[in-house]
């Protein structure tokens, strides 16, 4: 027997359907939740959607099936939009493999023969996948939906860390040749020592008397990066970044549409910067990332490693070390200062 609403005005709602904070949520007796609809949807098209998952048959009950729900889950549509992006692209390499069979019935020992073979191709993808399915699990698992995780105790392949640094040689020539957003996008993320998300979602608001305020979308580390004279050229070039007449846009680096930019649009204008640099200047090599402008500004800053941790905003000093890339120069024998 269904309990007494809370709200009176809830009363039409279907069985176990309740207000989330911005859509309809089915809250399923096996536990979890299945998100339906707007909250600004007429109830008629809360019963079709409930009607619509309450009809499908038990017999679909799979990994696909427990993937589509936690792609439909709040949880998910909580993560950021790129991981998002990022976990339905390794849904399309573990759903062929996986897809069919019933949660319960995979075992650490097929995880462990997925990786092997996914890793001879990339085995960071292997690890990327590995951890996109675990989390399914465990979404899964706190919902009584499965059993366990499979995906525990198996280890994944070590990633070796990347140890590029980006020379002031190589920097210069590539922001010599490229067009204004990614000139803007290069100097925040060095400057600032961010990540390309960060850069990417910084918006004018952002933009105070004290610098420029950025909350890390990864770690949720609040800091201000104080103004220097370089750093206020980098916003005269975003400011003159082309926009559509009588358009204005809430973003620092945005389209012409005045839309603020994706991490693939993004790209596209970073690698073809990058091309026309290696055409210009074929006696530079341009074998680097976006991501390694954050590890360049790092490695640029001066002070001890505690320093560097304390502007970069890591957890610990392990974190800062691994972008800490420019080689030591050091004495040797005879050069010591007295």
């Amino acid at each position: 027997m269904a309990g007494k609403r809370k709200n009176a005005a809830d009363t039409a709602l279907p069985p176990r359907v309740y207000r989330g904070k911005s859509k309809y949520e089915f809250h399923p007796a096996r536990g979890g939740s299945i998100s339906l609809c707007p909250l600004d949807a007429p109830i008629s098209q809360v019963w079709s959607c409930y009607e619509k998952i309450n009809n499908e048959p038990l017999e679909k009950a799979n990994l696909n099936k427990l993937i589509e729900q936690f792609f439909r889950s709040v949880d998910f549509n909580e993560l950021a939009v790129e991981t998002q992006k990022d976990y339905r692209k390794y849904s399309l390499r573990v759903l062929p493999v996986f897809g069919k069979m019933e949660p319960d019935n995979i075992k650490p020992e097929h995880i462990r023969k997925y990786m092997d073979r996914r890793g001879v191709a990339s085995r960071t993808q292997a690890n990327r996948e590995k951890t996109f399915l675990s989390r399914v699990y465990r979404w899964g698992y706190e919902r009584g939906m499965v059993k366990g995780n499979p995906c525990k105790g198996v280890k994944q392949f070590k990633e070796v860390s990347r140890e590029r640094y980006i020379t002031d040689a190589e920097y210069s020539a590539l922001y010599n040749v490229a067009p204004p957003i990614v000139k803007a996008a290069m100097e925040l993320a060095y400057l600032c020592c961010a990540r390309q998300a960060d850069i990417l979602a910084l918006k004018k608001s952002q933009l105070i008397d004290a610098g420029v305020f950025i909350q890390q979308g990864k770690t949720g580390k609040k800091q201000i990066k104080a103004w220097t004279e370089r750093l206020q050229q980098a916003i005269k070039i975003a400011d003159g970044i082309e926009i559509a007449p009588g358009v204005s846009s809430i973003y620092v680096l945005h389209q012409r549409s005045g839309h603020g930019y994706t991490r693939d649009g993004f790209n596209s204008r970073w690698r073809n910067a990058k091309l026309l640099a290696a055409k210009t200047f074929s006696e530079l090599d341009f074998d680097f990332t976006f991501h390694d402008l954050k590890a360049k500004g790092i490695s640029d800053l001066e002070g001890t490693l505690a320093e560097k941790q304390a502007i970069s905003g890591h957890k610990n000093t392990a974190q800062t070390a691994r972008y800490d890339r420019k080689t030591e120069i050091v004495p040797v024998v005879g050069g010591q200062k007295k």
